[in-house]
Parts: structure tokens; sequence; C-alpha cells
């Protein structure tokens, strides 16, 4: 899942959350694998929620995989 999707999702539901690494990833080669990747982080309270809540959670224009 995109990164700014996946942000954009959990601001919906209320969380905080941020995207980081982005522009380091994009601007140079390799850079995302060895920055550990482009991450969406929240604040360590909202960890577990915001990972179930993406987990179970399917986006409308997605259909659900049997």
């Amino acid at each position: 899942m995109d990164a700014q999707l996946a942000r954009s999702r959990l601001e919906a539901a209320q969380f905080h959350a941020v995207v980081t690494h982005e522009l380091s990833a994009l601007s140079m080669d390799g850079y995302a694998l060895a920055a550990g990747g482009i991450l969406v982080q929240v604040p360590e309270d909202e960890a577990a929620d915001a990972k179930e809540f993406l987990a179970a959670d399917t986006p409308p224009d997605e259909p659900e995989k049997d």
C-alpha cells in the first residue's frame, strides 16, 4: 500500500499518522532500502490499534479477497 494512502486512511480514522523518509527515498536510488524504507508512523499508544485498522480495513475501491 502506498504510504500516503495509508497515512490518509489513518488520519480519516482519527489516528495521528506521519510519513517519514519519503523525500530521501525518492531523491536517491537505493536509499529507501538503506534507510529502512518509507515509513508510516503513529504515536506508540496508537500503534497496535492503527496496525489492526490497516490490516482489517479494505479500501472501498479494492474488492475483498477470498
